[in-house]
């Protein structure tokens, strides 16, 4: 299928400038060609955007497809294909508010990314962690305290569900990893402290041993790809970061100290902070357990500080929104939050130049340029005076174009 978007103000992810109008040829999902010169030849689908904004897809540096659902209990008792289509509508509510990339930051999404490819649904391209790696009641062990134990303990038990592998010791994470690289896992995820929505863990402690990360990211090395953990506070960082991890999410406790650690050892940071607002405004309402709640409290506003914090020290951001289930419609959201804290241009590079290279995909997403795939949205902002708009992605995005196809177009004739 061939496919010209015409007319349109593009934006340069390079200089972050918005170039004036340009003509962009689509071929199946990629772009062939962009030019100041009306294209000719044969096409299938013509689109004019008549001078509004032409930027690449969005890319989320940060979700997770199997939390269907901030109801805890009622997640750990759906039934495989309940979780598969609730995983379904999820993704193809994600790439209609304009998002056609998304980095699954733990979850067995396997299934779900063959779906999307095989047209069974719509969705983003997924770049996926797999389940991630916890220790016995940490961040991703998702049993309530005091659960029962199916098997008796031994030293080599990995215990996995959905959403992680519960291993510990060295060589029982040596394991799960490369369990999830042979299923095709992109990168890895580790949890080195507590967190919010976990069940049993405080939200201040630290997760793992330095010999049981280091066995991770021997790893992750090996196979040329990367660790990331989910971090907090200082300590559970400094862990991660003097062990070869190579990416931080979240962050919100960071200090001045570390951060400058981070910035030596080029680590990246990807902060998510609409989460935390999402899960105290709408998390009571939809069965997020009170402890849950309590453990969000004042997150946030710990999250907006390490943005100055990471950015004074020159550590690289990227742009994540780590929603959970219904709160998921607000992804866009965090447009509007990160435009309040940085330059648009800046917020703009996380997603398109960082998210991108936490994806693997440079030169692919996150830039309009022959050989990119063909994901773009047109939007009747201009993103670098008006970004927080895009928070309204109904209201602002007239087109969304994901792999070379329409997803949304309002301008049609």
């Amino acid at each position: 299928m061939i496919t010209h978007i015409l007319n349109g103000n593009l934006l340069d992810t390079e200089t972050m400038e918005l170039v004036g109008e340009r003509h962009l040829t689509l071929s199946e999902d990629r772009i062939v060609d962009v030019s100041e010169s009306p294209p000719t030849g044969h096409v299938d689908l013509r689109i004019d955007v008549r001078g509004r904004q032409v930027m690449p897809g969005f890319i989320d540096g940060h979700v997770h497809h199997v939390i269907t659902t901030m109801d805890f209990v009622k997640l750990r008792k759906m039934s495989p294909i309940e979780l598969a289509l609730s995983m379904g509508k999820l993704a193809e509510a994600s790439v209609r508010r304009g998002f056609t990339t998304v980095r699954d930051t733990g979850g067995h999404t396997k299934g779900l990314v063959r779906a999307i490819e095989s047209g069974l649904c719509e969705g983003p391209r997924i770049i996926r962690s797999g389940r991630a790696i916890s220790q016995t009641g940490g961040h991703g062990d998702l049993g309530a305290a005091g659960d029962a134990v199916d098997t008796g303990l031994c030293v080599c038990q990995v215990s996995t569900d959905d959403f992680s592998h519960v291993a510990d010791g060295p060589d029982a994470v040596r394991g799960a990893v490369r369990h999830e690289l042979r299923d095709g896992s992109q990168f890895i995820k580790l949890m080195t402290s507590g967190g919010v929505a976990s069940p049993s863990d405080p939200f201040d402690c630290v997760q793992y041993t330095a010999e049981e990360v280091r066995a991770a990211t021997i790893e992750t090395d090996h196979r040329h790809t990367y660790a990331t953990a989910h971090a907090y506070q200082p300590e559970a960082i400094s862990l991660a970061i003097e062990n070869g991890v190579r990416c931080i999410e979240h962050g919100n406790l960071v200090d001045a100290e570390t951060a400058a650690r981070m910035r030596e050892l080029e680590v990246t940071m990807v902060p998510t902070l609409v989460t935390y607002r999402a899960m105290a405004e709408l998390g009571p309402k939809v069965g997020l357990p009170e402890r849950n709640v309590s453990k969000n409290r004042g997150v946030f506003e710990s999250g907006q500080q390490s943005i100055e914090i990471a950015r004074e020290a020159g550590v690289e951001l990227g742009f994540g929104t780590d929603l959970l289930g219904e709160a998921q419609t607000w992804q866009n959201l965090e447009f509007q939050i990160r435009s309040e804290l940085e330059p648009a241009r800046d917020v703009l590079a996380a997603m398109y130049r960082t998210n991108a290279r936490l994806c693997g995909l440079e030169g692919e997403i996150g830039q309009l340029v022959p050989g990119a795939f063909a994901d773009l949205v047109v939007t009747e902002v201009d993103p670098l005076e008006d970004l927080a708009a895009l928070a309204d992605p109904e209201k602002t995005l007239s087109v969304i174009v994901s792999r070379g196809k329409p997803i949304r177009n309002r301008l049609a004739i």
